[in-house]
């Protein structure tokens, strides 16, 4: 009697190995569909995300930046203990 491997018990990998076995070809998606960016949607972005924080802190008084300051330290020494 042949021994059973118990390395096939994923039901979507067996599916997978079934559909395979049936097409007569390894069926890999992540591998045939890449997805590309627009590259002038990544450049808008980018241009926005750059000058994002300098224009923020420009506006920002002198308190409020240290009230913010004080809160962002404070979640750092919370995530610590």
């Amino acid at each position: 009697m042949p021994k059973r491997s118990s390395s096939d018990s994923d039901p979507v990998k067996n599916a997978l190995r079934v559909v395979e076995a049936a097409i007569g070809e390894p069926l890999n998606p992540s591998k045939t569909r890449k997805r590309r960016k627009n590259p002038h949607a990544v450049a808008l972005g980018r241009k926005g995300g750059l000058k994002g924080g300098v224009v923020r802190a420009s506006r920002l008084t002198p308190e409020k930046r240290t009230e913010i300051a004080k809160l962002a330290a404070s979640a750092r020494w919370q995530k610590k203990s």
